[in-house]
């Protein structure tokens, strides 16, 4: 054990002087170029943004330049980090893919270096890069060798979807690089896509049981007063719920606990101007369960192309008892299956745990780490498998506690 730990100690080293601070190294392949820039550089790709998801078959918001570029602006000190891919189409260049990272200490672990993380911040639920379809590999190859020359070896990818031709690409092109990721967990979250409506989805989703529990919570919460629910789609509109959003959230247990949107200033700015920003362009929504125009129970949702995410949800916990939060399930489910331009619905959910898995489809994610550089290195090999070894080890001790906890009682 002790051998390890010096070990680990010497490599960790090593990678950490190796790591420049600042990156404008470009690479080309196959008619591909890519370099590394920073924040200041996310303006110019704004310009590109439909054009590009135009040409992806993995849209991802949360590497939506209006997203990267509020996230830099509400804290400064964020190393944040992008690889923009260009290619050449009849002599002139074309935007081929978009790759945003924090250049921090790896998410949920304990070893002291610093890596970059995928998504950049702590408010995104997908690593995916975008990139033009037609060139995937030739791109990811040429990312990958900008990363490696100028912004550090290691990637830690959190919550990248397994299930898209992005995903299969990056194998792909790690394999013929001489490498191959380090898949650190894998699960599956909820998403709905469906050709059936609302009613009928939701009749074949929940067992009747469910169904008339939640007509009764319905009734009693019309008892009440006027039972509406309502969505806020329009620039002015949209910030306006938002504030409603952050001040139920901050005074349920998120609040309390400290992980509210509203409680660090950073967080807020945030979700302000990514939310604003998103607005302005149609692109966010905030759908609400209200009471005689109070809120009850609040959802908010981010587009990106055809994916519409639900990005943040929050309830009043004076109703909790009403089941707030699947009571507007029936009501969102039933408008997104009603809007013919969304493709599918990604619930951001961690996993199936959640209320959320009354939705039946599922979108496989993976938290990896990836070396950048070409062939396999021992330094690369000897952190993951570390990582991954105290991420085992975290969930056998999280489960023995639980069933002790659970035959005590």
């Amino acid at each position: 054990m002790t051998q390890a730990r010096v070990l680990s100690a010497d490599v960790v080293a090593t990678l950490a002087s190796a790591v420049p601070p600042v990156a404008s190294v470009e690479r080309s392949h196959a008619g591909v170029s890519a370099e590394i820039v920073d924040a200041a550089r996310l303006d110019e790709v704004r310009a590109h943004w439909s054009t590009l998801l135009a040409s992806t078959d993995s849209p991802n918001v949360f590497m939506d330049p209006v997203l990267l570029h509020a996230a830099a602006n509400a804290d400064r000190a964020m190393p944040l980090r992008a690889v923009l891919a260009w290619r050449t189409v009849e002599g002139r260049r074309r935007r081929a893919g978009l790759w945003a990272f924090a250049l921090t200490a790896p998410p949920r672990s304990i070893l002291p270096m610093r890596v970059l993380t995928a998504p950049p911040s702590s408010h995104s639920y997908l690593a995916t890069p975008v990139i033009d379809r037609g060139v995937l590999d030739e791109t990811l190859d040429a990312m990958l060798d900008a990363v490696a020359a100028g912004a550090g070896p290691i990637a830690a990818l959190d919550m990248m979807a397994a299930d898209d031709a992005t995903f299969a690409a990056l194998q792909r092109v790690l394999a013929r690089r001489g490498s191959a990721a380090c898949v650190i967990e894998e699960t599956a979250r909820p998403k709905l896509a469906s050709g059936l409506d609302g009613k009928a989805y939701l009749e074949a989703a929940l067992s009747s049981g469910t169904r008339k529990k939640l007509r009764q919570y319905r009734r009693r919460l019309a008892e009440k007063g006027a039972v509406t629910f309502t969505i806020a789609d329009q620039p002015a509109a949209v910030r306006a719920a938002l504030e409603d959003f952050l001040a139920v959230e901050a005074a349920g247990w998120k609040g309390r606990e400290g992980t509210a949107v509203l409680s660090t200033s950073a967080d807020a700015a945030f979700m302000r101007a990514a939310v604003a920003a998103l607005a302005e362009e149609g692109r966010a929504s905030v759908l609400s369960l209200r009471l005689d125009g109070k809120p009850v129970s609040m959802q908010l949702v981010a587009r990106c192309g055809a994916v519409a995410y639900t990005w943040k949800t929050t309830y009043d916990e004076a109703y909790q008892d009403y089941s707030p939060g699947m009571l507007l399930l029936e009501d969102y489910t039933a408008a997104f299956l009603a809007d013919r331009t969304i493709a599918f619905v990604d619930s951001c959910a961690f996993d199936a745990s959640s209320y959320m898995a009354a939705w039946q489809e599922r979108r496989p994610v993976v938290e990896l780490w990836i070396d950048a550089r070409r062939g396999r290195h021992f330094s690369f090999v000897a952190l993951s498998r570390a990582h991954k070894l105290y991420r085992r080890l975290r969930r056998d001790v999280k489960a023995a506690v639980h069933a002790w906890q659970k035959w005590r009682r």
